[in-house]
């Protein structure tokens, strides 16, 4: 009597052709996501309050992470029928009715959400990008990391607004604005990839001569470098390649049938749903976690809880950055 009860008010909810599995999936990942922003929240004000030069880029992670987490569960939370009739995408004109707003705005929060997720990743990248290029190129002129940075969040986010504009200007309808956008997220994955991986063995090369030269230990900088680039690796080979299938199939099924309706089963659909989202969720929870581990670290070398590692001299300080894993440094 309870388990009908309970589907009756979720067929109740979960108007126009969403199954009950998608609304309750929803509702997870929504909660989820929801969790993850909560946890953000409270790092960040605690990240405020403590002392040093970089705290201010780890605090920008933290918000970075807020904010991503924010807009996805919104986007999770808020019924699928209030923004659009069906579950998986259909093709909607700009001005065709009244349901063509709120696949629009579904997307616009979409894309929102995906660009604040990718921005995590490419601060990180700016930054190793700036602390390599002081070892490899000491004698060229550095640009200040954050400049670079919003100079690359202000591209893709020109990119979107083009989008919108277009579709907003009837060229095209929201399945080709989808199009562009899996375009763009898959392109930047791959870079995000490429990127990761030169990074990532350069930075390890450096820290062990460093740590070799001043004869301390590097290694809990290294094992979070490793995590990063597996797991962040893991992460962007996964969405380019969910992002590679979406754009394949909805070329094809153009290219087969003059348009895009009904170009997703429920099944499909909800399988790239759930593996896109929980990637997203698993990769935002262990970033929390590094960070705080950095914390973890810094706070038991400054309490003088060292463990056997020798003292630097402070004018090397700067060469072996206690949070080199995440990229804030003191430049």
């Amino acid at each position: 009597m309870e388990n009908s009860t309970l589907t009756m008010a979720a067929d109740t909810i979960a108007t126009g052709d969403e199954t009950e599995l998608e609304y309750i999936s929803d509702i997870v990942l929504g909660v989820a996501f929801l969790i993850i922003a909560f946890v953000a929240a409270q790092r960040m004000a605690w990240s405020n309050k403590q002392d040093g030069t970089d705290t201010s880029v780890v605090t920008a992670f933290y918000s970075l992470i807020l904010c991503t987490s924010t807009i996805r569960s919104i986007w999770f939370l808020i019924p699928n029928s209030v923004f659009k009739p069906t579950y998986v995408p259909d093709a909607r004109l700009a001005f065709s009715g009244t349901s063509w707003i709120g696949v629009f705005l579904s997307e616009i929060i979409l894309s929102l959400g995906s660009l604040g997720l990718f921005s995590i990743f490419i601060l990180i990248l700016v930054y190793w990008a700036d602390i390599l290029k002081k070892y490899f190129q000491p004698g060229e002129t550095r640009s200040k990391p954050m400049k670079t940075f919003k100079k690359i969040v202000f591209f893709l986010f020109s990119v979107q607004i083009l989008n919108a504009v277009l579709f907003l200007n009837d060229v095209y309808s929201s399945e080709a604005m989808r199009l562009v956008d899996a375009i763009l997220l898959a392109s930047v994955s791959i870079i995000c990839v490429i990127e990761i991986t030169i990074f990532s063995h350069k930075f390890r090369t450096v820290l062990q001569t460093l740590g070799a030269i001043n004869q301390v230990s590097t290694e809990s900088q290294n094992k979070r470098i490793v995590w990063i680039t597996v797991t962040g690796n893991l992460f962007f080979f996964t969405r380019a390649f969910l992002e590679i299938i979406f754009t394949s199939v909805l070329i094809i099924y153009w290219h087969r049938n003059g348009n895009v309706a009904e170009t997703f089963s429920h099944k499909w659909w909800d399988v790239y749903v759930l593996i896109k989202h929980w990637s997203e969720v698993a990769i935002l929870a262990l970033m929390l976690y590094i960070l705080q581990s950095r914390f973890t670290t810094n706070n038991s070398i400054a309490t003088g809880n060292r463990d056997g590692y020798n003292q630097v001299p402070e004018a090397e300080e700067d060469d072996v950055p206690k949070n080199v894993s995440i990229g804030s440094v003191n430049v």
